[in-house]
């Protein structure tokens, strides 16, 4: 398959399914910046406002996060309702380039909720040529850790009904009980060598020294990049092996 074949594939999937949403039905957009907005809410209202940096910073990273569930989900209705993964394997279109489509579709679709995070991480005064690279390699990581994850587990579900149990089951144990939207030293001591086995926890440690509040030393930032790149690369090898594109 050409390389300009390849592009217009991902050009097409994109669009289909991360632009044509939009438009259709703008109230999409409410959904998915309602949950990072209302623990933003809460969250800073409870802390009286001293958390109010940490909830930005947990917004943009739980909004990228959101990826792997839709696309998890979206996935799923293709492979099962629509039968289009079929398609795609009776076509010339390869495996990584229909994730990669759909991967990139979900994150264009992400962009306007992560535009207004970005206004609000802006107008806090955090915004810096350094803190702007880290936070968006972070967060290119995410995506790519969570869109990897979200397809192996696509493949294997027979009822898009099962999305919504593993759903749950993502977003407890990579945003709720990670530090995403406050600081690991607010979790009971026996409870914080579980909060490292997520690598959110990682990618929240590098973003929180992004919004104005105290992020990690030299040595643990390094470590805080080896792991999140570590976890990403073990994810995508994952996809690569485990996914199922063909039913067996």
């Amino acid at each position: 398959m050409a390389v300009r074949h390849r592009l217009r594939s991902i050009t097409t999937l994109t669009w289909l399914n991360g632009v044509l949403p939009i438009r259709s039905q703008p109230l999409y957009l409410i959904n998915l910046v309602g949950q990072p907005l209302s623990f933003l809410f809460f969250i800073t209202i409870a802390s009286g406002g001293s958390l109010y940096p940490y909830a930005v910073g947990g917004g943009m990273l739980m909004t990228i996060l959101s990826i792997g569930t839709s696309l998890q989900t979206d996935i799923s209705h293709y492979k099962t309702d629509l039968k289009l993964q079929d398609v795609m394997i009776a076509s010339p279109v390869e495996e990584w380039v229909y994730v990669a489509g759909l991967a990139l579709s979900e994150l264009v679709y992400s962009l306007p909720a992560m535009g207004l995070f970005v206004l609000l991480w802006t107008l806090g005064g955090w915004a810096t040529p350094l803190a702007a690279i880290t936070l968006a390699g972070v967060l290119l990581l995410v995506w790519a850790f969570a869109s990897a994850l979200g397809f192996t587990l696509a493949t294997y579900f027979q009822d898009v009904r099962e999305t919504f149990v593993f759903s749950s089951v993502i977003s407890l144990s990579l945003s709720v009980i990670p530090p995403v939207y406050y600081p690991i030293t607010a979790l009971p001591a026996w409870l914080r060598p579980y909060a490292w086995l997520s690598p959110t926890t990682y990618a929240a440690d590098l973003i929180h020294g992004t919004v104005g509040v105290p992020g990690p030393s030299t040595l643990g930032a390094l470590t805080d990049w080896g792991v999140l790149i570590g976890f990403t690369l073990g994810l995508l090898a994952l996809a690569s092996w485990k996914a199922r594109w063909r039913e067996p």
